[in-house]
């Protein structure tokens, strides 16, 4: 397995991955934060010349430096070998080497706690995701959230609704 960015020449690959796995909304997502510039880190993971597993790490309108993580996919018939963890461990440290302050994720806590990410350090924030799906992982020192701290995703999230 190789862990790198995704090229130009992985894009048609990224698309089929992500509509397989998480249908064309998300696709369309991945697609558009690409086009609006917003995309920071398009990590895959590359087997033998085929991608099967893929994170977007994004940047966050708000708060200043921070990203957020998601969709991240990976092909049916990889599931289960630890891909998906290593594109997203790949592009936390990506972010870290490069000064990012935190990263946000929508998702089940459980299998995000084990990155870092934490729902108590997003409580209180004021975010259409608040609640106990919207965890954070603070980097580069970064202080805790205040309540009431704006968060916002990149404007290609507004299309999810």
């Amino acid at each position: 397995m190789f862990l790198r960015a995704e090229t130009q020449q992985d894009a048609a690959h990224v698309d089929r991955l992500v509509r397989e796995a998480l249908g064309p909304g998300e696709a369309t997502l991945v697609d558009q934060l690409h086009r609006d510039g917003c995309a920071v880190y398009s990590i895959v993971a590359d087997v033998d010349g085929e991608i099967v597993s893929h994170a977007m790490f994004s940047r966050m309108r708000a708060p200043e430096r921070t990203l957020g993580l998601g969709p991240v996919a990976t092909a049916a018939g990889s599931r289960r070998q630890g891909l998906a963890g290593a594109v997203i461990r790949e592009g936390l440290a990506r972010a870290r080497a490069d000064g990012w302050r935190g990263v946000f994720v929508l998702g089940e806590p459980d299998g995000y706690r084990r990155f870092g990410f934490d729902p108590a350090a997003a409580a209180g924030v004021a975010c259409r995701y608040a609640g106990p799906h919207l965890m954070f992982l603070a980097l580069a020192g970064a202080p805790p959230l205040s309540p009431g701290t704006p968060v916002d995703y990149a404007a290609a999230f507004d299309a999810l609704d």
